[in-house]
């Protein structure tokens, strides 16, 4: 009979506060920070430091698990965006936690994402060096735009979303025209990568940091409006040439600010006020500058005029005219000419302990100051500040949630109900069922740590070569003993219970022992260690192990090798050779039959202890081996490497069982619980995982089997035609794709549609031969095929076209061969009588005639499901954008009505139709003025011929 095993999947992980890798955002209410944690992002109250959800892809649609790269949130509703390391994006509904949609496109990790101003459409930057529009509300792609020669950083719309403008690292900005899609304006001047840009919210300065010493700041023009008296006498230009150069220049060169700090920029962004904007630079520090208003800034402009006015006459009088000239012209106030210095002035810097990796401005402005910035550092933790006009405080700190560093060892007690995790400056204590951080306590570096029989102590080994000895209850240190000379590399807990067993890089074994010793001033014991005999070695101390019959010790030293020495007498019994680097982990079976050794040679070794011979030399991991450690009771063992995966393995077949990915850097340490129905792994990405034995059953070769199709599906989208065919020169001026990418979920959508045509084709055959033997007289009962599950042949070739995720169908449609989207015309007919299906409908029928147009001209079967589909569709389009268009007028007029009746809903929209109403008096006013001095210039005139006469 063939063996089964239980199948352990991943449950929960815990211990990231702000990854590295993507950036920090407010939502719309500026409660609540995003920030991201691995593959999840984490919805923090700022007020409460509780993260109050999480948002995690289901299991199903994540696969291998993928850091999340970039967050945007939109300005008009709940929705936030998050892009993945592996191109994809999710729409998440921030307020109910769930994911709406998935967007596919990119080939690359996403490097920047932004909403527009209505929430309506999405900008996606990435690593492929492309930038995608996706209609948010359809769950669509709409177009790729493609030019930039280096990956895009970042991306800013402009014009109420009517044009797009990016920075890329090939250092140049760009300008998109979104309606007609195409790239209206390259700008170039930057020495270097361009890292971050911003637009004001007003739209007048657009802000990009590179990796020079300045700020580059752009004039945005502004669209010509038909009032005339409104457009600035400076926009008029007298040559033709100019004039026509200037049409498309969207954003003019307005001047360079320096910056402080000699580190590239991160990210520069404007608060929702618009008078602030923030650099921060990839170090400690993050620049505030106060934007000043037109009259701030014209003031400023004049006392500059007038220093260089005074300086001059200072001199002697040498060529004061200009400045005569200029300090009339400010008089007037038409010639003033206002530089950017005048606008922006640097006020602050904000100064933090550690790098800082992403900021993002509150968008809700406090009563008490001017704004509130927050900022992810990269040792896992975040900060929130107040902006004062003359000074910064720091309000909030989210740190006890997560370790500042690498996760060293992880340790659970006897019952299961503690986890112990050790890092280079505290130990935590965590709820290991629901990932809840108990205790912090400061300590120092540890290494290695085991919990006192009792679980109410806990032994912390360190760098510096102490022992700490941790009251679990209080949590505090209630003890420090100076043990080694070196680093404590391991410690082991004797089977008796009685004692421990520390190694260290001083080449000395030790065993100690517990004693309670009483507390005068509260009349309790506290617990204390004492050394009671040491193992001298030749050689640096790796790893200890004791047999748990106390039969043996074995100690992995620096040469390689691993000494086995009898526990009681420590007399040497025998020595394990064959590795070819260091031994760096070891553990022995719970009835003592084998030892198994993982190294830094990527190896790990089954050993028996009887006679010391290797059973087995397996090549486990792509890097060093960092912990292997036996299933109580079995010869199944886990191990965990370098290469960032989990593995579980049958030590008796020598067979690879599973393969768990999840960790997003090396993994250090591995915890088992005592009856292996959960293990625990803790990374250098500061994560500490939980993976859950289920009780569903699998088998060695479907496993294996289950391996290679993984291999051939990551193959797919690398095929021998792809690799080495001769990649598309992009024009300078750029170019326009679809927006979509060929996945594995679009080729088995094209197989459905395919399989679903042929099934009902037969069908549609076996019912016409039924008719024509009713005709006859011959007719049996006619049974529809059970595969159509009920359906009539046309509506079940819709169900898996509806079945087909929006994003996918274009590519799942450029898939079909041209007879089977022949097919799929003929039955557009019947599907536009559905006014739910109008859309998808007319999706279909322009694909298809954009992809087939040249066949369908000349095939002359089609010419007639043409015809039809051409009268049919533009009515049923018509009664649909009917339909919306009164829906819309009918809302528009209730809103109105809310308007006039109520002040509290639309508050907003009141302020907005109130000023639009006094925009038109204005404008009233001034006609009626023109049409006065019109007529009183006329009579003027009238009166000087009376006199001449």
């Amino acid at each position: 009979m063939v063996k089964s095993y239980l199948r352990y999947e991943p449950a929960t992980s815990f211990g990231v506060i702000a990854s590295l890798d993507s950036n920090i955002c407010y939502d719309r209410s500026g409660k609540h920070l995003l920030a991201p944690a691995l593959e999840k992002i984490g919805v923090w109250h700022v007020r409460q430091g509780v993260c109050t959800k999480t948002l995690t892809p289901s299991a199903s649609s994540r696969g291998p698990s993928v850091a999340v790269t970039s967050i945007a949130a939109s300005p008009a509703s709940s929705l936030v965006a998050s892009g993945y390391a592996d191109g994809s994006i999710r729409i998440w509904d921030s307020e109910k936690g769930t994911c709406e949609t998935t967007l596919n496109g990119h080939k690359g990790a996403v490097t920047a994402l932004r909403f527009n101003k209505l929430g309506s459409s999405l900008a996606s930057g990435s690593k492929d060096n492309d930038i995608i529009l996706w209609d948010v509300v359809g769950e669509a792609g709409l177009f790729r735009l493609r030019g930039h020669r280096d990956q895009v950083t970042d991306l800013v719309f402009l014009n109420s979303g009517k044009k797009l403008v990016s920075s890329s690292k090939d250092k140049f900005l760009r300008v998109w025209d979104l309606e007609t899609q195409h790239c209206m304006q390259i700008i170039s001047g930057h020495h270097s990568e361009i890292w971050s840009l911003d637009v004001d919210p007003e739209e007048r300065y657009l802000v990009t940091g590179s990796s020079d010493s300045e700020l580059r700041f752009y004039n945005i023009k502004q669209n010509l409006v038909d009032d005339k008296s409104d457009v600035d006498v400076t926009t008029l230009v007298s040559s033709e040439d100019s004039l026509a150069t200037s049409k498309w220049e969207v954003l003019n060169f307005f001047g360079e600010i320096p910056r402080q700090t000699k580190d590239r920029v991160a990210t520069v962004r404007f608060n929702k006020v618009g008078n602030l904007l923030a650099c921060q630079a990839a170090g400690k520090t993050v620049e505030i500058f106060k934007v000043l208003d037109e009259s701030e800034s014209k003031r400023k402009a004049k006392r500059r005029i007038n220093r260089k006015k005074e300086k001059k006459s200072s001199k002697g009088g040498a060529d004061v005219t200009e400045a005569e000239v200029a300090n009339q012209g400010g008089k007037e106030g038409s010639t003033i000419v206002v530089t950017v210095a005048d606008v922006f002035k640097l006020t602050q810097t904000v100064r933090a302990g550690k790098k800082i990796c992403s900021i993002s401005f509150c968008p809700i402005t406090p009563k008490s100051s001017l704004a509130t910035l927050a900022l992810s550092l990269n040792n896992n933790l975040l900060e929130i500040y107040s902006i004062e006009s003359d000074s910064t405080t720091k309000t909030v700190a989210i740190e006890l949630q997560g370790h500042r560093s690498d996760v060293r060892s992880v340790t659970l007690s006897s019952d299961n109900t503690l986890l112990l995790s050790t890092s280079h400056s505290t130990v935590k204590l965590w709820n290991p069922s629901t990932g809840s951080c108990l205790r912090t306590i400061d300590s120092g570096y540890g290494l290695c740590s085991i919990f006192v029989p009792g679980d109410k102590f806990a032994v912390i080994g360190t760098k510096g070569g102490t022992l700490e000895v941790i009251d679990i209850r209080s949590g505090t240190c209630v003890e420090v003993v100076e043990a080694h000379g070196g680093s404590i590399q391991s410690i082991v807990s004797t089977p008796d219970g009685h004692g421990f067993i520390t190694g260290s890089t001083d080449h000395d074994v030790k065993f100690w022992e517990y004693q309670t010793i009483p507390k005068a001033e509260q009349g309790t014991k506290q617990l204390t260690v004492s050394n009671v005999k040491n193992l001298k070695m030749n050689d640096d101390v790796l790893v200890v192990v004791v047999s748990p019959d106390g039969k043996h010790i074995a100690v992995a030293l620096l040469d390689c090798t691993v000494k086995v020495y009898y526990m009681d007498s420590l007399k040497f019994f025998l020595t394990l050779y064959g590795h070819k680097l260091p031994v760096l982990c070891m553990d022995i079976s719970s009835d003592g039959d084998l030892i198994v050794t993982g190294s830094a040679d990527k190896n790990f070794k089954i050993w028996g202890l009887d006679f010391g011979d290797c059973h087995r030399s397996i090549f486990a991991h792509a890097d060093s081996v960092m912990a292997v450690k036996f299933v109580q009771n079995t010869h199944y063992l886990f191990s965990v490497g370098k290469d960032r995966v989990v593995k579980y393995w049958d030590a008796d077949k020598f067979e690879l069982l599973l393969t768990l990915e999840g960790h997003h850097a090396e993994v250090w340490c591995l915890s088992i619980s005592n009856r292996g129905d959960f293990i625990v792994t803790g990374s250098h990405d500061r994560s500490i995982r939980r993976w859950d034995r289920t009780e569903e059953p699998f088998f060695i070769e479907e496993e294996k089997e289950k391996r290679l199709e993984d291999m051939f599906d990551a193959d797919l989208d690398n095929t021998l035609d792809s690799r080495y065919a001769p990649k598309e020169e992009v024009p300078e001026e750029g170019a326009v794709a679809l927006a979509g990418k060929r996945t594995q979920e679009t080729l088995t959508g094209t197989d459905s549609i395919i399989e679903a045509l042929d099934i009902a084709e037969a069908e549609l055959k076996r019912i016409s031969e039924h008719e024509e033997e009713t005709k006859q007289g011959k007719a049996a009962e006619f049974r529809p095929n059970i595969l159509m599950l009920g359906h009539s042949p046309s509506n079940f070739i819709l169900r898996s076209l509806s079945n087909v995720h929006t994003n996918d169908l274009e590519q799942t449609l450029l898939a079909l061969p041209f007879s089977d989207a022949l097919k799929l015309l003929s039955f557009l007919k019947d599907w536009s009588l559905n006014p739910d299906k109008i859309e998808l409908v007319c999706r279909v029928a322009t694909v298809l005639l954009q992809l087939h147009h040249n066949q369908l001209v000349a095939t002359a079967s089609a010419r007639p499901v043409l015809t039809v589909l051409k009268d049919i569709l533009h009515s049923r389009v018509k009664e649909c954008k009917d339909t919306l268009g009164f829906n819309l007028a009918a809302m528009d007029h209730l809103k109105q009505l809310m308007i006039l009746k109520s002040d509290a809903l639309f508050r907003d929209a009141k302020m907005k139709l109130l000023e639009i109403r006094s925009q038109q008096s204005k404008r009233a006013e001034g006609r009626q003025d023109t049409k006065e001095r019109r007529k009183k210039k006329k009579q003027k005139k009238s009166n000087d011929i009376h006199v001449w006469s």
